[in-house]
């Protein structure tokens, strides 16, 4: 299987789709899947742009909505995690994974999918120390501290990623795990980025929870990106352990390594993406404690055994099968011929992909913007946001345009990674 991995998409997936054209055609051969480790930006309309955490300069369309409106078909079958600069109002519909337009899939807050015999994990987001243990209390419209807290790692989603047991042979996450740099040729990396090193040397440079989750899950391979750069590493699990091949790629632009493709021993063809039941069996015991208000999830407070619902999933793909439920907008796509916005903004609506999920694991519906789901949620005065840290220049804003890397982008790279 020929499975081609993509750093930051930043919207351009015009851009990588056509590049993916340029090597098949170049090397005579067929990629079989896409993989895109953040900054997907998958925004479909003006109203989407409202929830995306970029300097409005670069709120622009891009090339997604091309995708969602059905307008283009992506070649490749994509999977993709999110980052720090996402659509976060339609990815909150998709919490728990889906199609984001035909043929595109979102792995979810976390996840684990299946395609062909390959299973792929993920984590998006990036690790912020101060949100981590809190709950998914963010709703659309954002205000100026949740439209950055909506894409911080949480606890919850972590947790369930380290009840997975069976092997796994992919995992994305936009940050990089803190310490991967020991393993690599980290000399080389701060000669292209010199303000690396710094926090290289406190161990400072990465998520603590990816870590975790890469010394649990010891997965054969393993793709980030953030950083804006390439960088290879291999971890060696305990003396005579498996491996882990580590690569962190660029963003979609000229002159940059954003792309890499590789070859993994699989079943035969043809693929295609399906539910991971070991997943959802994780997914069934653990919902009941989605945590929807600042307040933490209570991990001790789940009352069914995993081999229960390990049995219940299996009987209920073996009734319906295994193929994700099928695309469906719920949102008008940008039109390019409007000079208005395209329809109205309604908050977060129910995507019938994760009703239909919920319904197949017999789960209720936990993410309407209530005035229960929201118990505990407050807004911080000033004076607590900046006792918290969280009034710090630029602070989570890897430069969009950082072709030349200028002091004042690389100043705004080190406040990023410090969070």
């Amino acid at each position: 299987m020929k499975i081609a991995i993509e750093g930051c998409m930043h919207g351009d997936l015009d851009k990588v789709y056509q590049t993916l054209k340029l090597i098949e055609s170049q090397n005579g051969t067929k990629i079989d899947l896409l993989l895109c480790c953040g900054d997907f930006q998958a925004v479909r309309n003006e109203r989407d742009m409202e929830s995306l955490n970029v300097p409005l300069k670069y709120r622009e369309m891009k090339s997604f909505w091309k995708y969602y409106s059905g307008r283009e078909i992506a070649p490749v079958p994509t999977i993709f995690i999110g980052g720090n600069h996402e659509a976060s109002n339609y990815l909150w519909e998709l919490c728990y994974g889906g199609y984001a337009a035909p043929n595109i899939y979102f792995l979810g807050f976390a996840g684990v999918i299946k395609f062909g015999n390959i299973r792929i994990g993920g984590l998006s987001g990036i690790y912020n120390a101060r949100n981590y243990r809190t709950g998914h209390h963010e709703r659309a419209p954002y205000n100026e501290s949740s439209i950055r807290s909506v894409y911080h790692v949480r606890e919850y989603d972590v947790h369930k990623l380290m009840q997975v047991e069976e092997p796994i042979d992919i995992f994305l996450s936009h940050d990089w795990p803190v310490g991967i740099t020991d393993c690599g040729n980290w000399k080389q990396l701060v000669r292209y980025k010199p303000h690396f090193e710094k926090e290289i040397q406190e161990k400072s440079l990465g998520s603590k929870a990816a870590a975790q989750l890469l010394e649990k899950l010891r997965p054969a391979y393993w793709f980030s990106a953030h950083l804006h750069c390439k960088f290879a590493a291999v971890v060696q699990h305990g003396e005579g352990g498996p491996l882990t091949k580590f690569l962190a790629l660029d963003k979609c632009l000229p002159r940059r390594k954003f792309l890499q493709v590789i070859e993994i021993e699989s079943e035969p063809g043809p693929y295609e993406i399906q539910y991971d039941e070991e997943w959802l069996a994780i997914t069934r015991k653990f919902n009941s404690i989605f945590p929807l208000t600042f307040k933490n999830a209570n991990f001790g407070a789940t009352q069914l055994e995993m081999e229960d619902c390990r049995q219940f999933v299996s009987s209920r793909l073996q009734e319906r099968g295994t193929k994700p439920f099928e695309f469906t907008q719920t949102a008008p796509p940008f039109d390019p011929t409007q000079s208005g916005p395209n329809g109205s903004f309604s908050g977060c609506p129910r995507n019938p992909q994760t009703e239909s999920l919920l319904q197949l694991l017999e789960l209720p519906y936990l993410l309407d913007s209530t005035s229960e789901s929201r118990e505990g949620r407050y807004s911080p005065s000033a004076s607590q946001l900046i006792q918290r840290g969280s009034f710090v220049h630029n602070s989570e804003e890897i430069p969009i345009d950082d072709v030349d890397e200028s002091e004042l982008e690389e100043a705004d790279d080190v406040d990023t990674r410090k969070e």
